[in-house]
């Protein structure tokens, strides 16, 4: 059953209903489901959908040309194959669809173009003089994302401006990838999705039907699942010197956010080395370098500032239980890894993705004008705060999970998320009210509270006393 991508499929419908030609780009990371989006989407309309393979630029014609040809297309009387790939692409026009449009799907493009550099210079002269004014719809799709980036849609590039619609496909949300567990608690939802994150081919991996315990023993710790193996063969596809990454990213997996503890803690004792294998890993949307949210553009050109963050979360996962305990789970010790390295510290793993949730809950709610303001900025914050302890100001460096602001600051909203075995307690509220971010007494001060396991009854009577403290729990996350 396919779920999700609603805005990817209706992005590709506006396009096809269309009075006019459509050149469309599609691209995303490796496993990010753009194939299964694009079958769905033509499942129901005639199309030529054609995957590019990594072979000779002849083979490629001879493949193509057989898709094509068998569409009953004028040629397929006469030949067997086409004579060059201006022959090829001219052909689409020929495709008898009656007054649909003609839809060509060219998935992995960047294949084709690496066998001959000159595809991309022929699909220009032809879609300029023939294709534009046609009935016909062209999607191309990579997984190369510098390639799609710095070649095909660059400036220098003899395709530039051409396209007619491009988008870049992200990870899943939350409340898409949820839906692969109907069956699952609110906290499991979180957590498998702390696990999985928004991957549709991970997801895939793991069943509804089964426990999230036995799915992890049975789809990441066992030898010979797709999970076990992913990360190795991801990293060995995309990427030269794996053993150097694979010490940068555990070292953030483990808590080094800034350049310097991970140039350190990877034993790769060359800060400006570290700065260039981070950008690839950035690139491949397996990293990337986050700034606290009031943080100006021109800080940002600075190297050295921001901190780097996993952003996906099975690579995070794998890091941090999987990577260090591959002799144990190579001997077929899976319940062992389980039972003393994962089960323990689970709850502590999925802290951060409960954050980034609660980040997008808030999101979901602006695009519905449910919370007190429109706010301009929203992530997170951390620096230096000056608060009052008994009695004396002190400066101390803190953290604010969630922090809003508009654009007169006048306002703000303070968010702290808390995904434990107990409830969110008054100290912890108290805690958070001292994070005093507004340094002003004119700012209004929204104090949303979010927590996996309810709240105290201090916190609740408060609340129903003060219209600026708003409790989300668990339920209401999930619902969205």
């Amino acid at each position: 059953m396919f779920i999700g991508r609603e805005q990817e499929l209706n992005f590709l419908e506006e396009k096809y209903k269309s009075n006019k030609g459509e050149l469309v780009v599609l691209y995303g990371r490796r496993r990010v489901g753009k194939t299964e989006t694009l079958k769905e989407f033509c499942k129901d309309k005639s199309n030529v959908f054609y995957s590019c393979k990594e072979v000779s630029d002849r083979q490629q014609l001879i493949s193509f040309s057989a898709k094509l040809l068998k569409e009953d297309i004028p040629a397929s009387k006469y030949i067997n194959e086409f004579a060059d790939w201006e022959d090829a692409f001219k052909a689409v026009v020929d495709l008898p669809y009656g007054k649909e449009k003609k839809l060509l799907i060219i998935d992995e493009f960047p294949y084709m173009c690496k066998g001959n550099s000159s595809i991309m210079s022929i699909l220009q002269n032809l879609w300029d003089n023939v294709l534009k004014n046609e009935n016909v719809m062209i999607i191309v799709c990579g997984s190369s994302m510098s390639f799609i980036e710095k070649e095909l849609l660059a400036e220098k590039n003899p395709l530039y401006g051409r396209a007619t619609g491009i988008y870049k496909m992200e990870a899943m949300s939350f409340y898409d990838a949820i839906k692969f567990f109907p069956n699952y608690s609110e906290r499991d939802k979180v957590l498998v999705y702390a696990i999985l994150g928004g991957i549709p081919h991970y997801l895939n991996q793991f069943s509804s039907d089964l426990s999230l315990e036995d799915n992890i023993k049975k789809n990441i710790l066992s030898k010979g699942s797709v999970l076990y193996s992913e990360v190795e063969f991801m990293l060995k596809q995309e990427l030269r010197e794996t053993q150097l990454y694979n010490s940068i990213i555990e070292a953030i997996a483990y808590g080094n956010s800034k350049l310097n503890d991970i140039s350190n803690k990877s034993y790769i004792n060359n800060a400006s080395k570290v700065s260039v294998y981070l950008k690839n890993l950035i690139e491949l949307e397996i990293i990337k370098r986050e700034f606290s949210v009031d943080v100006k553009d021109k800080e940002k050109v600075n190297n050295s500032r921001g901190l780097y963050k996993i952003t996906d979360n099975y690579f995070r996962f794998w890091y941090a239980f999987v990577f260090n305990n591959i002799s144990e789970l190579e001997s077929g010790d899976v319940d062992g890894v389980y039972e003393y390295v994962i089960k323990p510290s689970l709850n502590d793993f999925a802290a951060q993705t409960f954050e980034d949730i609660c980040l997008e809950y808030m999101r979901a709610k602006q695009r519905k004008n449910e919370l007190p303001f429109r706010y301009n900025k929203i992530g997170r914050w951390w620096g230096k705060l000056t608060r009052i302890n008994d009695g004396k100001k002190e400066t101390v460096e803190t953290e604010i999970d969630i922090l809003a602001t508009p654009q007169k600051l006048n306002k703000c909203i303070i968010g702290e998320c808390k995904f434990k075995n107990k409830a969110f307690s008054y100290k912890e509220y108290m805690d958070t009210v001292s994070k005093n971010y507004a340094d002003s007494e004119k700012t209004e001060v929204y104090y949303f509270l979010f927590s996996a396991n309810g709240f105290d009854k201090k916190i609740e009577s408060e609340a129903l006393n003060n219209n600026k403290i708003i409790l989300v729990d668990i339920k209401e996350i999930c619902k969205g």
